[in-house]
C-alpha cells in the first residue's frame, strides 16, 4: 500500500454564473427547466442500496404553481426510519475505515460534477421545487453547495494535521475518530446547499447519516441524491427518507446508536429536539453532539452618517431577494430620521419595479412563498397591519394564492419599535421599518439588542467611524454575521462561516472547521520509546 501525506487542491469560491440573455448558460437551464415542468417524476425513498417505493405517493407541485404536478415522492413511516438506521450502522465500519483521502475525493468528484453536467438540473429543481429565479438558484443550489465540497475537503485536512507537540523521548498523535453510531440530518426548504451540507459534512469526516429533508424540499434533494451516487458515495453512508418529522424523531431519538444531529429549522422544533434528548440521555452510547441552525430576526441599523442609496438598496435585496425566506433576510429596519425621506422615495420606486411570477420567466425578481402555511401566516399579518393605525404600509400589501403563493413585497412602518412583526420572525417578503430620531442612535441600538430572541444577521450602515465601533461593540451578541455597510445575507463559503447564536443556534459556523470539528472524536495517543524500569524519581534518592 503506498503512503503519503496528501493536499487537497487549493479550493476557490465557484463563479457564479450570469445567465445573461444570449448567455450558453441561459439556453442550457431553460431547456432543462422546461423539460422538468412538463414530466412527473417519480421519487423513492434511498435506504441502502435500495430505491425505496411505498403506497403512499404523494403529489409535488411547485409553489408558483400548485395545480400542477411535476412528481410524485414516496412516503415512508417508522418502519423506514428503521431501516436507514440499520443500513447507516451496517455502512458505517467500512465507511470509517476508508482512508480520508477516499472520502475527501468523492465530495471533490461531486463538486465538478456539479460545477458541470449537474448544475443546469440542480439550478431547475431548486427553481421548480421552492420557487426561486435564476440567480438565486445559481448561487445557491450550484455555488455555495459545490464550495461546501470543496472548502470542507481543505478544512478536513487542515483538522488532521493539527497535532500536538513531542518531548524527547517520546511521539504524542492526534487522530479524529467518527462519531459513534449514526447522525440525523434534519433539512430545511430554503437552501438546496444548505440540504446538502447537513449530511455531507458528517459523512465527509467518516460518518453515517440518515437525512429526512423538508416536504418542500424533496424535488431537489432527490437531485442531490443523484450527485452522490454519481460521485461514488457508497451505499448506506447517507440515507434519505421521506416522513413525519416527529414519527422519525421517536425511531432516532430512542436509539442507543444515535450520535448526533445537524439540523436548520425553526427554533420551536429544535427545542423540542433538544428536550427529546435530554429525555432518552440515559439511553445512549455517548452524549450526542447537536449542531443546529434555527430562526432570525435579522436588522438593518443605518446612522445618520449613513449613505441613504446604500440603505436603501441593502433594504430591497436583503429583504425580499428569495422572497424574505433567507434565515438571514432582513426583517427589521431602523432608519434616522434625517436620511428617511430619500431612503423611502428609493425603496418605493425599487418595489414598484419589482417583476412578480413563475421564476421560469427570467425577467421575475420575486417568486412564490413555500406553501400554504407561510402564505396564510404572512397574509394573516399584513391583514392585520392594514387595520392597525399606528403602523402604515408604503409598499405591497397584497397577496393571491388562487394560482401560486405570491405574497407582493410589503413594507411596513411601525411607530412603536415594539410593534408585533418588529418582534416575531414571519419569514417571508415583509420588512418593519421604525424612524428614530437621529440623535439617538445609541438608544436606538440597545432596542435593536433587546427587542429579538434571536442572533444571527445583522447590518450596521455608517460613515461616522465611531458609530461602526460603537454598534459593533452594542451588538456583540446580536448576530452572528455581523455586516458593516453591507446587506445582512449573502453569507460566502471560506469568507463569512455562517450561525447565530441565543436563539437563533449553537453558532457551529456551517462553512468552517469549527463545524466539521461537531463530526469527529479525538483521540490522543501518546508512545514512549523507552519506557522506564524503575520507579522510583530521583527526589527519593537519600
Amino acid at each position: 500500500m503506498a503512503n503519503g501525506f496528501f493536499n487537497v487542491p487549493i479550493p476557490v469560491n465557484e463563479p457564479v454564473k450570469s445567465y445573461v440573455p444570449g448567455s450558453k448558460e441561459r439556453e442550457e437551464l431553460q431547456q432543462v427547466y422546461n423539460a422538468l415542468r412538463e414530466q412527473q417524476l417519480d421519487i423513492p425513498m434511498y435506504i441502502g442500496a435500495e430505491e425505496v417505493r411505498t403506497d403512499n405517493k404523494v403529489p409535488f407541485t411547485p409553489p408558483h404553481d400548485h395545480q400542477h404536478v411535476v412528481a410524485h415522492y414516496h412516503y415512508g413511516n417508522a418502519s423506514h426510519v428503521q431501516q436507514a438506521i440499520d443500513a447507516a450502522l451496517a455502512a458505517r465500519e467500512q465507511w470509517s475505515q476508508m482512508p480520508w483521502e477516499s472520502r475527501a475525493a468523492i465530495f471533490l468528484k461531486a463538486a465538478d460534477l456539479l460545477a458541470g453536467p449537474f448544475r443546469a438540473r440542480m439550478n431547475a429543481a431548486t427553481m421548480i421545487g421552492q420557487s426561486k429565479n435564476v440567480y438565486q438558484a445559481e448561487i445557491d443550489a450550484a455555488c455555495e453547495m459545490i464550495d461546501f465540497f470543496r472548502f470542507n475537503a481543505k478544512y478536513m485536512t487542515d483538522i488532521y494535521k493539527m497535532q500536538p507537540e513531542s518531548l524527547p523521548g517520546m511521539w504524542n498523535r492526534l487522530e479524529h475518530r467518527p462519531l459513534e453510531g449514526f447522525v440525523f440530518a434534519l433539512t430545511p426548504f430554503n437552501f438546496t446547499s444548505i440540504a446538502a451540507n447537513l449530511p455531507a459534512a458528517p459523512a465527509m469526516m467518516g460518518n453515517v447519516v440518515v437525512w429526512k429533508p423538508a416536504n418542500t424540499q424533496i424535488y431537489s434533494a432527490q437531485v442531490v441524491m443523484e450527485l452522490f451516487k454519481a460521485a461514488g458515495l457508497p451505499a448506506g453512508v447517507i440515507n434519505l427518507v421521506y416522513v413525519d418529522g416527529p414519527e422519525a424523531g421517536e425511531v432516532i431519538f430512542r436509539h442507543r446508536q444515535f450520535a448526533g444531529i445537524h439540523f436548520t429549522g425553526s427554533t420551536g422544533v429544535f427545542n423540542h429536539i433538544w428536550k427529546s434528548i435530554a429525555d432518552n440521555i440515559n439511553t445512549y452510547r455517548n452524549y450526542p453532539r447537536i449542531v443546529g441552525e434555527t430562526g432570525g430576526k435579522d436588522f438593518i441599523v443605518a446612522h445618520r452618517s449613513a449613505n441613504a442609496k446604500e440603505v436603501a438598496t441593502a433594504i430591497t435585496r436583503g429583504a425580499f431577494e428569495y422572497q424574505g425566506q433567507k434565515c438571514s433576510a432582513a426583517s427589521r429596519a431602523y432608519i434616522p430620521n434625517n436620511i428617511w425621506d430619500e431612503v423611502k422615495a428609493q425603496v418605493v420606486e425599487d418595489l414598484k419595479s419589482f417583476k412578480m411570477g413563475d421564476p421560469g420567466d427570467f425577467s421575475n425578481f420575486i417568486n412564490a412563498v413555500i406553501d400554504e402555511k407561510s402564505f396564510d401566516k404572512l397574509a394573516r399579518y399584513i391583514e392585520a397591519a392594514k387595520k392597525d393605525d399606528s403602523v402604515e404600509i408604503i409598499a405591497g400589501g397584497t397577496h393571491d394564492k388562487s394560482k401560486g403563493y405570491f405574497i407582493e413585497p410589503t413594507i411596513i412602518v411601525a411607530q412603536d419599535p415594539q410593534y408585533v412583526t418588529m418582534c416575531e420572525e414571519l419569514f417571508g417578503p415583509v420588512l418593519t421599518l421604525h424612524v428614530y430620531d437621529a440623535d439617538k442612535f445609541e438608544e436606538t441600538l440597545q432596542i435593536v439588542d433587546e427587542t429579538s430572541p434571536y442572533g444571527l444577521t445583522g447590518a450596521i450602515f455608517a460613515n461616522d467611524r465611531y458609530a461602526v465601533e460603537l454598534a459593533t461593540k452594542k451588538l456583540s451578541h446580536a448576530a452572528g454575521n455581523f455586516y458593516i455597510n453591507d446587506k445582512p445575507t449573502g453569507a460566502v463559503v471560506g469568507q463569512q462561516p455562517f450561525g447565530g447564536s441565543r436563539s437563533s443556534g449553537t453558532n457551529d459556523k456551517a462553512g468552517s472547521m469549527l463545524n466539521l470539528l461537531r463530526w469527529s472524536s479525538a483521540r490522543t495517543i501518546k508512545e514512549t520509546f523507552v519506557p522506564p524500569v524503575d520507579y522510583r524519581y530521583p527526589f527519593l534518592q537519600q
